[in-house]
């Protein structure tokens, strides 16, 4: 074989499903401490905060008006198949790595460094456009007390305006709030898996409490006259590389409708999958994380479509706030009282997902660790006491405490977004390939209509991505392109399987 050709096997090497699940009986791992009531409200934790609380007013009032409640059931329906197929891998290979190790399994090397280079900056983004999202609801409280904190360590120094496609100065320094959030929530993932499931229980519980009480108790302010026009930028609304195939654009010329909405809105599903990176750290991952990926998606999506339908008919969707919707809806009505709660419940709301989001990542960091794609000794290092991956969660928090601290969150939900969608098309590519190469594996979860299902993913995810103002697909290859030039500078001499495989 020539040295090109050997070069070639490596860079796709696909990691055997006997070592995975090697792996997963080594002494080397997390703790299993999670059963499918924690891993639902894991997934519950990492969806409902954001989606409600921060992004619905502006993808409302700007790209989707009322039918935005459409636009979730679509996004609502894409994560079904994904989640169908994410189940599936998660009984298959009961290993941390999400995405990544699925991949791994199936597509190569080379795929799963894209998809764990990928899912870094979904969960890493995330953090941060949720930690701003935090800090706007958190002043906005403290505000009703007649605590105000000064402009200038109040929000980013930039703001992106949408209108003219360029960047503006707010004239603040810094985020301070949301730098002080994640550093807590730092501290708390270090210090163990248990504790951190204990906190988001309490914070998920407040928080659905609060939209259960948004939905039973808006129904009745209601005007149905607000949801007239139903969709008044249209029903599609997709671009392809900035050329637009159909629906509306905005006067920057990013594509505008229902399902332009849907690609806007899909931030808020973001975090189903990360159930998905506990797999190691569950007691029966065979049965309880596809409980948890499912019964947490159906939930959710359910809850999401209740909330629009009245925030859309409490208040006409060219009049809805950005930064804080729910609360200031209801403040509108007069039920001052209610707007404090709801923005008390939208702090806990949005602190679990926060949680949940910066304890992914450094389990992603963890497989690809043990790979060889990145350092052992600062990404594979497993605390032991905590048994928690304490110097890469140090690291993301880091992170995403210097992207909290000066990044715009219009600008960091739309790069989120791609990101997603691209993990999520490799998924359900990857269960056509290993129904193909590993058709006799056990799959305590199967996902149902094959290939349709998948296919179906594909499709879906792919039109989301399309109605994504141009701008997300250049951050998206200027990020996989930094990813290349890491791999082949480090993972490709460093891997494991390369040696593996006597290369």
């Amino acid at each position: 074989m020539s040295k090109f050709s050997a070069g070639l096997a490596a860079l796709f090497a696909r990691k055997p499903l006997e070592l995975l699940l090697e792996e997963a009986r080594s002494d080397n791992r997390l703790r299993r401490v999670l059963g499918p009531v924690q891993l639902t409200a894991l997934g519950v934790g990492a969806v409902i905060g954001a989606g409600i609380f921060v992004a619905t007013g502006a993808a409302a009032r700007n790209v989707a008006g009322p039918s935005l409640m459409l636009s979730y059931v679509v996004a609502g329906i894409t994560c079904i198949f994904a989640a169908l197929c994410y189940a599936e891998f998660a009984s298959m290979v009961p290993v941390a790595g999400s995405a990544y190790t699925y991949a791994y399994a199936t597509l190569g090397e080379f795929f799963a460094w894209i998809i764990g280079w990928d899912l870094l900056l979904e969960y890493g983004v995330a953090s941060a456009a949720v930690a701003t999202g935090w800090s706007a609801y958190f002043q906005s409280i403290i505000s009703k007390m007649e605590i105000n904190i000064p402009q200038i360590i109040s929000e980013s120094p930039w703001r992106y305006d949408p209108t003219i496609g360029q960047f503006v100065t707010t004239g603040a320094v810094i985020n301070l709030p949301a730098v002080i959030v994640v550093f807590i929530i730092t501290v708390i993932l270090v210090k163990g898996i248990s504790e951190s499931a204990i906190f988001n229980a309490i914070m998920v519980g407040v928080k659905l409490a609060a939209i259960l009480f948004v939905i039973g108790v808006g129904a009745f302010f209601i005007n149905t006259a607000n949801w007239e026009p139903f969709a008044p930028y249209g029903w599609t609304g997709v671009s392809f590389f900035g050329h637009n195939i159909s629906g509306l654009v905005d006067p920057s010329g990013a594509p505008i409708g229902m399902l332009a909405g849907a690609a806007i809105i899909f931030f808020a599903y973001i975090g189903f999958d990360a159930v998905s990176t506990y797999t190691e750290e569950a007691k029966n991952p065979q049965r309880d994380v596809p409980i948890g990926i499912i019964v947490s998606l159906v939930l959710c999506t359910v809850l999401y479509v209740g909330v629009v339908a009245v925030l859309t008919g409490m208040v006409k969707y060219n009049e809805l706030d950005i930064n804080a919707p729910v609360s200031i809806a209801f403040g509108g009505h007069g039920l001052d009282w209610a707007e404090g709660v709801i923005a008390t419940a939208g702090v806990a709301g949005i602190t679990s997902v926060l949680l949940v989001m910066m304890l992914s990542g450094p389990r992603v960091f963890l497989a690809m660790a043990r790979d060889g794609l990145v350092s052992k000794s600062i990404f594979g290092t497993v605390h032991p006491k905590f048994r928690t991956p304490w110097k890469s969660t140090i690291l993301i928090g880091a992170f995403v405490m210097g992207l909290a601290a000066f990044g715009p969150i219009d600008f960091l939900l739309h790069l989120t977004n791609i990101g997603t969608l691209l993990a999520f098309v490799i998924v359900c590519a990857a269960v056509l390939i290993m129904r193909r190469t590993h058709p006799n594996a056990q799959r305590p979860f199967r996902c149902p209509w094959v290939p349709v299902v998948p296919i179906l993913g594909v499709i879906l995810c792919l039109l989301l991505m399309f109605s994504l103002p141009v701008g997300n697909w250049w951050r998206l290859l200027g990020w996989l392109g930094l990813g290349f030039i890491i791999y082949f500078a480090y993972g490709y001499r460093h891997s494991v399987m390369k040696k593996y495989s006597g290369d």
